[in-house]
């Protein structure tokens, strides 16, 4: 019961502080410039018919160009190029965009990273 009351009590301090701390800025000048800049402007908006990002867009129209422009490219990442192997002892074929492909692992554990690059046929985008 006491772990209760002192809980209480915790509280209680807290939300006195919180009200005074709320208090002080009640009575700050810059807040209130900001509230009236705030309410003044989404009357404007209202009038006018503009959301928020309408705002942003027409005050700094970069940032929201770029990002539009970047989504199409997938994120910002680039598409590796398709390379393809033949390995001239058994005729085998493989195409990857990484060098993770468990054939051709195989093949440079086998015969070694320099010799199976000199089997690159081609690369393709």
């Amino acid at each position: 019961m006491s772990s209760l009351l002192s809980n209480y009590m915790q509280k209680e301090q807290q939300l006195k502080q919180l009200q005074g701390e709320l208090e002080r800025l009640e009575n700050d000048e810059r807040l209130k410039a900001e509230l009236e800049f705030k309410t003044k402007l989404e009357e404007l908006m209202q009038q006018f018919g503009k959301s928020a990002s309408d705002v942003i867009e027409l005050l700094d129209p970069k940032p929201a160009a770029a990002p539009k422009a970047a989504a199409p490219a997938g994120g910002g990442r680039r598409k590796r190029k398709l390379k393809i192997y033949k390995n001239p002892h058994t005729g085998e074929v493989v195409e990857t965009r990484g060098g993770n492909q468990k054939t051709l692992k195989a093949w440079k554990d086998e015969f070694g990273a320099e010799t199976v690059e000199s089997w690159l046929v081609r690369t393709e985008d």
